[in-house]
């Protein structure tokens, strides 16, 4: 077991992780193909145990397929007098997700059959995809698309639909047992920091936090392709995720400044669940809660009927609540150092509590004397007066039914500040862990 290493400054993990982002923005990512890889082999130089997985197209995965490989080099729509007014090496949201090739000339009326914009929000380009389908088109601000003027337009897209695979990383860190801590994030959209980058981000600072530490759990992090690759990873490890995973978070939405928020498992009350409302009322007791019914990520294939893995979502802002949601506004400027840590922070604490938790009982019939034992003090000020009263209260359930998070729950103090408390109680014999 390595040894316990001090902890980052949390500011200084903020930083680290937003030069993580600025690094992997520009990278175009899909479901599949080489933006995958690249993502993935830049965070294996900072966790070097990750293992890279290919799945060839074709496979069978419950009821869905691996579907082709896609890769893109370049795209734009020219105007008759030569310029590029969509430019995809500009900027990578312009060409619709999985675009087929094209080069041909087309009249304006037939190239706006081909385009996407937004008109309540002109100034943005929209996020769009057609994974299962084959078709063609660009994105582009709704401000530009009505400049545009009768004429011809050539439409040019280099991409590249074949037979291939889908790409995901896997980091297992072995603990005292094989039962499993899980956290899955994606890697398979294109340039959008908080939607995309954040969760990669900040899973990937957790895991060398993890590594640096002593842990009671094996951890089970994955870097996927969203919905598909979750599929596939299951379909691959469903037995043993069932087996051993005994609490779980799927890490997105994790890197702006704005609310925290929190989105359940299916039913609410698992022990994930108790982890992350414990954590979160502590912390940031004004998060929004969310219901099951408002999912949207891969905690549907966790929680899906027959998987009923253990698996719920702690976020910023919610995906799908906040305006700059699937669109060029989710940039840089979004996020932050401060929004990440923040994040990491939450996660981090949700992940101690979980090697930390466990069922106390004192050791004797009664109120224990806690002057003999110097736990008592023999002049009363306010401060002692109010640790005391922590500690009776703690005593009060430490009835060996009650973990340190009912604990916590129950007397209204974070389980942070119950440690001290509960070294006191070990350090004279009053106190057994069940």
């Amino acid at each position: 077991m390595k040894q316990q290493l001090k902890d980052l400054d949390i500011s200084e993990v903020g930083q680290e992780m937003y030069k993580l982002i600025k690094r992997l923005y520009s990278i175009y990512r899909s479901i599949t193909g080489n933006g995958v890889r690249e993502t993935l082999n830049i965070i294996k130089k900072s966790i070097p145990n990750l293992e890279i997985h290919e799945i060839s197209t074709g496979i069978k995965v419950f009821d869905w397929t691996v579907p082709k490989e896609y890769n893109i080099n370049d795209a734009y729509v020219m105007d008759e007098d030569g310029n590029k007014i969509i430019d995809f090496k500009k900027n990578n949201l312009h060409v619709v997700g999985y675009s087929v090739p094209v080069n041909k000339t087309v009249n304006l009326s037939q190239l706006q059959e081909h385009l996407y914009s937004l008109p309540d929000q002109p100034d943005a380009i929209p996020y769009l995809t057609s994974y299962y389908e084959e078709r063609w088109g660009f994105c582009i601000t709704h401000k530009e698309r009505e400049k545009l003027k009768d004429g011809r337009y050539r439409v040019f897209i280099d991409s590249e639909l074949k037979n291939g695979s889908l790409t995901y990383g896997e980091l297992i860190i072995l603990g005292e047992t094989e039962k499993e801590i899980f956290l899955s994030t994606y890697v398979c959209h294109p340039s959008m920091a908080n939607n995309e980058l954040s969760g990669p981000v900040v899973t990937t600072f957790l895991a060398k936090w993890i590594l640096s530490k002593p842990r009671r759990y094996t951890y089970r992090i994955i870097f996927i392709p969203e919905t598909i690759g979750s599929i596939t990873y299951l379909s691959k490890n469903i037995e043993v995720m069932k087996k051993n995973i005994i609490a779980g978070f799927n890490v997105s939405c994790v890197g702006d400044n704005r609310v925290y928020s929190y989105l359940p498992t299916r039913n609410g009350n698992t022990y994930t669940d108790k982890i992350a409302l414990n954590i979160l009322s502590f912390k940031h007791p004004d998060f929004i809660k969310y219901s099951f019914l408002d999912r949207g990520s891969d905690e549907r294939q966790y929680n899906a009927p027959g998987v009923d893995l253990p698996v719920c979502c702690v976020m910023r802002s919610k995906y799908g609540t906040y305006p700059e949601y699937h669109t060029s506004l989710d940039n840089l400027d979004f996020v932050s150092p401060e929004g990440l840590s923040g994040s990491y922070d939450v996660l981090r604490e949700c992940l101690r509590l979980i090697e930390e938790n466990r069922k106390y009982k004192i050791n004797c019939l009664g109120e224990p004397q806690l002057g003999k034992r110097g736990l008592y003090p023999t002049i009363s000020t306010k401060s002692f007066v109010n640790e005391v009263k922590k500690m009776m209260d703690f005593i009060a359930y430490a009835d060996g039914e009650n973990d340190l998070i009912d604990i916590s729950n129950k007397i209204n103090i974070p389980t942070w500040e119950l440690h001290p408390i509960i070294e006191k109680l070990m350090k004279v014999g009053l106190l057994t862990v069940v």
